[in-house]
């Protein structure tokens, strides 16, 4: 699914994608099952006849030749993208009911000027985020403080402070589909890589405004990128009356490129193995020379902590000793044009037009922003998520969704295991160790068993800004409070109004968010061929990222472990390259190829988690005879279902962006595993000769 890379996957305390206005903390409540949703079960499905949009198809098309444009071929053609969007796909579709039923939710909440509890906290930060006039009347008001504090900065000690002071675990899993950071170095607290008994923290790379250290190395179309982004530097540092902005912004935008030359590539910062350093606190100094790590961790309230988890080593030596060798003035600009750029959403409008003008329209290719009410409804989420998860759950998600969801993943667990039982390349002994691992397999469905609590989180109706900075500064002290206590594994790192799905490996955890239980990916009214083609897909899918090039290197209890006989790794790793190879071969422009190495996890999960779909479905007909809908049989259903859910397009910039650093391959593409699966050739009459044809030989079985 759209989830973050693996580092936060694996640091997000994942190895690593609601609140009724009730009074007590959140450690004395624990998730009831909610009551019956609102809205009775649908009658019919949502889409066409049986769950499937058959307007959307090409029949001109043979599904031989393009799979994803004989399933979707009309629905890409007749779809524009939303203008507020960079690309729009099924999971757009659900997100925007999701965000509408959230602004249900904190509209109502907003308008309740005597709730208390968390009724009250999603109510004032839902409308102070939405009051323009007095956030234009506040100015620079609100983050005149940080400024002030950043000019007074005299030398490295003081600077190393501030680092320690911004150091905070921020990562959006709402929407990034890769993880950066404009801060110096993110944290992030999760069970430990090395000893699963145990949280750590896991200190990461960070410091840039661009996406990855390609956007400032690169030539072509990166070099005009980086002339906007000086020029957008330049201009937010105008808007807050700073002098000497183009200089400023040169030596700013020289600052970065110098930190993205000591930045770890995507491809490094993926390599599970190589980002396991353990690190004592007394390593730094002496293998990070530069910063003043005394002051550094003392300002970011870890000067108790004696053990860390280092990611990209190299990087993380590599900033250090920038913060020694470039001026302290540079330095002092870079803070404040990141303090600016950070707020601008909280800041009057010409600082949030200017945010999105470079970093939606052109990064993105976004022609227009948010209106603004979206915009709060993702901070809302991004700051107060769970509270108003809780009420999103209490009004949208049935116990009846749930217990059909409970026994899909039931069935696709069960048919995973008679995939490794038949795998002829795997040893027995390696088999028991597989088995071992799917059977301690936790799932998490549809909202966490305890909400988290908000109640130390101070909430106010006058200052936007405020909010968010304290939230974020929240969040960062829960993260710390973990260290020296045992793993929660019930901490749920997804929201339950959030259209994703995870994996945990080191948990050996899967979580499925209660928003992504909806048409297309499922439909209580629809066809069961077309559920287990989509939400099906997606189970096996998470299920299966367990047993991916990453996954696999974690045992059945989290560890980071070789449990593999060599024989049977190799065999394994074989397998991968081949699918590597393949997903090479797939060019969304000429000059430009889905990286196979880079998203080789996700096409690993794709081709065992839908193989193993199509088993449960199988085995879930339990020898039923064939039923043909409006022409289609079973199996086509099944894989429609499939190709459906991952309908989708992109603006160009966008599509680029997402090659060089997402590690999922576009949608068309995930739909195309279609492939590497026996059954679909004789469902669709694929012969030999079609471009999607593969040669059973070079049919890719990973499980």
């Amino acid at each position: 699914m759209n989830k973050p890379a693996v580092l936060p996957l694996l640091i997000a305390g994942i190895l690593a994608t609601t609140l009724a206005g009730c009074d007590r903390p959140a450690s004395e409540q624990t998730a009831q099952t909610p009551a019956a949703a609102t809205a009775p079960a649908p009658a019919k499905p949502a889409l066409g006849s049986f769950g499937f949009d058959a307007a959307g198809m090409d029949k001109g098309v043979a599904a031989g030749d393009n799979f994803f444009d004989f399933a979707n071929g009309n629905w890409v053609k007749n779809t524009e993208i939303p203008a507020d969007r960079s690309s729009y796909s099924s999971f757009s579709m659900i997100t925007e009911k999701a965000q509408a039923d959230t602004r249900a939710i904190l509209e109502d909440a907003a308008g309740d000027t005597a709730a208390s509890g968390d009724r009250q906290k999603i109510g004032a930060y839902y409308a102070a985020f939405m009051d323009e006039a007095g956030i234009e009347s506040r100015g620079l008001t609100p983050v005149k403080a940080e400024l002030e504090s950043i000019a007074a900065l005299t030398d490295t000690a003081s600077l190393s402070r501030t680092f320690g002071q911004q150091l905070r675990a921020d990562v959006d899993l709402l929407n990034a589909t890769n993880y950066y950071t404009d801060r110096l170095f993110g944290l992030w607290v999760s069970q430990d890589i090395n000893q699963p008994d145990r949280t750590a923290p896991y200190l990461v790379q960070g410091g840039l405004g661009m996406p990855d250290r390609d956007f400032y190395l690169e030539g072509g179309r990166m070099a005009e990128l980086r002339k906007q982004y000086q020029a957008h530097i330049a201009k937010v540092l105008t808007l807050a009356g700073i002098a000497d902005a183009d200089s400023k912004a040169a030596r700013i935008l020289a600052l970065e490129t110098s930190i993205a030359r000591v930045h770890a590539t995507q491809l490094e910062t993926n390599d599970v193995e190589k980002g396991a350093n353990a690190w004592k606190q007394a390593d730094f100094a002496t293998r990070a020379p530069g910063l003043d790590w005394n002051a550094f961790l003392d300002g970011a309230g870890l000067s108790a902590q004696q053990d860390f988890v280092v990611w990209q080593p190299k990087a993380i030596s590599g900033l250090s000793a920038l913060v020694k060798s470039q001026p302290l003035e540079t330095w002092k600009d870079y803070l404040a044009f990141h303090a600016l750029d950070r707020a601008s959403d909280y800041l009057p409008k010409a600082f949030a037009d200017e945010h999105f003008a470079f970093h939606g329209t052109a990064l993105s290719g976004t022609p227009q922003q948010k209106e603004r009410w979206k915009r709060a409804v993702d901070a809302a989420d991004h700051d107060l998520g769970e509270a108003v998860g809780k009420v999103y759950v209490d009004k949208h998600f049935s116990p009846a969704t749930k217990a059909r969801a409970d026994r899909m993943v039931a069935d696709i667990v069960t048919a995973f295991g008679k995939r490794i039982d038949a795998v002829e390349w795997m040893s027995p002994e390696t088999k028991t160790q597989a088995k071992a691992k799917l059977a301690g397999l936790k799932v998490s469905m549809g909202y966490p068993a305890k909400w988290r609590d908000y109640s130390a989180l101070e909430i106010k109706r006058d200052d936007a800004l405020g909010n968010a900075q304290r939230a974020s500064l929240f969040e960062y002290q829960r993260n710390l409070a973990k260290l020296g206590k045992p793993v929660d594994y019930d901490e749920w790192f997804l929201l339950p109004q959030q259209v994703n799905a995870l994996n945990v490996p080191l948990e050996n955890r899967l979580i499925f968010p209660a928003a992504i239980l909806q048409p297309p990916f499922f439909d209580g009214a629809a066809d069961d061929a077309m559920n287990y083609g989509a939400i099906g897909g997606v189970i096996g899918h998470e299920i299966s990222h367990s047993f991916d090039n990453s996954g696999a290197l974690f045992d059945a209890s989290g560890k980071l472990r070789n449990w593999w006989t060599p024989q049977d790794l190799k065999n394994f790793q074989a397998a991968g390259a081949a699918l590597a190879a393949q997903y090479d071969s797939y060019f969304p422009f000429p000059d430009l190829h889905v990286n196979g190495e880079l998203t080789l996890g996700e096409n690993i999960a794709d081709v065992a988690g839908l193989a193993t779909a199509y088993d449960a479905y199988t085995l879930s007909r339990q020898g039923k005879p064939e039923q043909t809908l409006e022409g289609f049989t079973p199996d086509q259903r099944f894989f429609l279902g499939w190709a459906q859910a991952w309908r989708s397009k992109a603006r160009e910039q966008a599509l680029r962006n997402s090659v060089l650093t997402n590690v999922h391959a576009p949608g068309q593409y995930r739909t195309l595993t279609v492939r590497n699966l026996e059954a679909w050739y004789p469902a669709f009459e694929v012969k030999d000769g079609q471009k999607l044809y593969l040669a059973p030989e070079k049919r890719v079985k990973v499980w």
